[in-house]
């Protein structure tokens, strides 16, 4: 599989439904009727996790890829843990802020 390039990413236009171009590694540009999103996809205890890393062109392709692969990292050291990403980036964001952890 080919990785996007940026002309790729700039031609990309909205269709009637959703659709995504993909660059690799689980990221792809999610394309709309309002806008570009890039996104990147892995799964944590079999189940698909979706992280947002822009909306393009706010975030060009060269920083969606290096944002990419520093949430691949960090999803890999957390997984090894067992812990999921996104969570660990809510109860973070929750801890920051001085609201109560929502508990089952």
């Amino acid at each position: 599989m080919q990785k996007l390039t940026a002309t790729a990413v700039n031609q990309a236009k909205p269709k009637p439904k959703p659709y995504s171009l993909s660059d690799g590694g689980g990221m792809y540009l999610l394309i709309n009727s309002t806008a570009k999103y890039w996104r990147y996809d892995y799964r944590f205890a079999g189940k698909r996790k979706t992280l947002a890393l822009g909306v393009y062109p706010a975030t060009s392709l060269k920083q969606a890829r290096e944002k990419h692969q520093r949430k691949a990292n960090r999803v890999k050291s957390l997984t090894a843990d067992s812990i999921d990403s996104s969570s660990a980036r809510f109860l973070t964001t929750i801890m920051g802020t001085g609201h109560a952890i929502p508990t089952q």
